[in-house]
């Protein structure tokens, strides 16, 4: 199913499947104590479990063959309750511990500034129990949701935005992916492979987040439409919606970049200041340019003295034959098919991918890396450790985006490999040979 399609359908009705977010209750039930502050009933009206009930995963099974009347977190108690002052404490623990948190209090003129909007948050019971499961259940993503909710109350600092909009900045940030808790965990792990359908569910997750802030009737509009947009970019290449520059709200925008900074300061142990300088300059079509400029002196150097040019110069080598090969693969398909090419309407795959690798080759050339010129940057490049650190990161940037627009592909046109259409057909070849190419194993600590 379409994204478009999919976003028409969920915000048609309630959230359909509530298995995955019942199951992470229920298992947090085993070392909480969460009791039933009413009696829980099926959309018929049969009583599943009394009141004062203390809930366990042992009732899993039970709650998740019915529809239920109520939201099951309508019903619950739990102890050790997240609230404004629990996120306070955990948000300025982090101000503490972390290299990008401790930048943002600096420029922020201090760690109460940038709390205060946290502090000021409303919380419903039902929204406040979704963060509990979240911090106890998948504390990646809720340490993952407050770092970007620092970023997110920066940002709009730094813009000028008032108390109000701020707070409302806070809001989105925290629960930006609260939809995530309607996923299945196992998904997301670095190994696990997703199938289309799961990819497309995985997809849907900021729909999701939407309806559960809609739901919490509290919330300011510009905070649901923020929690829909923070996967979207300014040139229409996100998701759920492709929306593209100022068709993504003021809040949006926020979010879209917190977003990609806390994500590499959570993902990157190396560099990731380095990384996500290059990223952001890299992919300027892509970011707003006037947040980007608030974000950009904060990523200082952090090269490590000592690190061997060696493997570095073996990586290079290996990623920039995987990206030739791919730009290469492309350039022969278009060139055997340029009757059909000519006939080809906007909107199809075949037109798709063009675009992001001529936009891919831009990129490339804006930071002096384009296809056909690595040999003569190498000579250069050979006694500069620096120089070929950033060389490397551009190529790994580089494979990932390749990567993008294979995963991209397949996720719009599923159906793909089964079409009778010569240039459907080219594009899922493509897609089949650079569906493998990774990062140099070669690849070491310095980048």
């Amino acid at each position: 199913m379409a994204t478009h399609a999919l976003l028409e359908e969920t915000t048609a009705g309630e959230i359909q499947d509530n298995s995955h977010f019942i199951r992470a209750v229920t298992e947090m039930a085993d070392h909480s104590s969460v009791v039933t502050g009413q009696a829980i009933y099926t959309d018929k009206g049969l009583k599943l479990v009394d009141k004062g009930v203390r809930i366990d995963s042992r009732l899993y099974d039970r709650l998740v063959q019915h529809r239920l009347r109520d939201p099951i977190d309508a019903e619950l108690i739990v102890e050790n309750l997240v609230d404004a002052n629990v996120l306070a404490e955990h948000a300025r623990a982090k101000c503490e511990s972390t290299v990008l948190m401790r930048r943002l209090v600096q420029a922020s003129g201090g760690g109460d500034r940038l709390l205060q909007p946290l502090r000021a948050v409303q919380l419903t019971r039902q929204i406040a129990f979704k963060l509990t499961v979240m911090h106890q259940q998948r504390p990646e993503l809720y340490f993952h949701g407050l770092q970007m909710t620092l970023v997110a109350i920066y940002l709009g600092q730094q813009s000028g935005w008032n108390e109000q909009d701020c707070t409302s900045a806070a809001v989105a940030g925290l629960l930006h992916d609260v939809g995530m808790l309607f996923v299945n965990p196992v998904w997301m792990h670095a190994t696990y492979q997703l199938s289309d359908m799961e990819r497309r569910h995985v997809a849907a997750h900021p729909i999701t987040g939407m309806l559960v802030v809609r739901s919490a009737q509290i919330y300011p509009e510009s905070v649901e439409r923020a929690v829909l947009e923070h996967h979207e970019f300014m040139d229409g290449s996100g998701y759920p919606r492709g929306v593209r520059g100022e068709s993504i709200s003021p809040l949006g925008q926020v979010l879209m970049l917190a977003e990609v900074v806390s994500a590499f300061f959570d993902k990157y142990q190396d560099l990731p200041s380095q990384r996500l300088s290059l990223m952001l300059r890299m992919n300027h079509r892509r970011y707003p340019a006037h947040l980007v400029r608030w974000i950009l002196p904060l990523l200082h150097d952090e090269l490590t003295p000592g690190i061997p040019l060696l493997p570095l110069q073996e990586e290079v080598v290996h990623n920039v034959a995987a990206l030739s090969a791919a730009f290469a693969l492309w350039q022969t398909l278009r060139e055997q098919l340029p009757e059909h090419w000519r006939l080809l309407p906007d909107g199809q795959p075949g037109v798709f991918v063009d675009e992001r690798l001529a936009a891919l080759r831009r990129q490339l050339a804006d930071v002096g890396a384009e296809p056909g010129q690595h040999d003569d940057l190498m000579a250069l490049l050979q006694s500069d450790l620096p120089s070929m650190t950033e060389f490397v990161l551009i190529n790994r940037e580089a494979l990932w985006q390749l990567r993008s627009v294979v995963h991209a592909s397949l996720h719009r046109w599923p159906q793909i490999g089964q079409t009778e259409h010569v240039i459907d057909r080219a594009v899922s070849a493509w897609c089949d040979a650079c569906a493998p190419l990774q990062p140099s194993p070669e690849a070491t600590g310095a980048a």
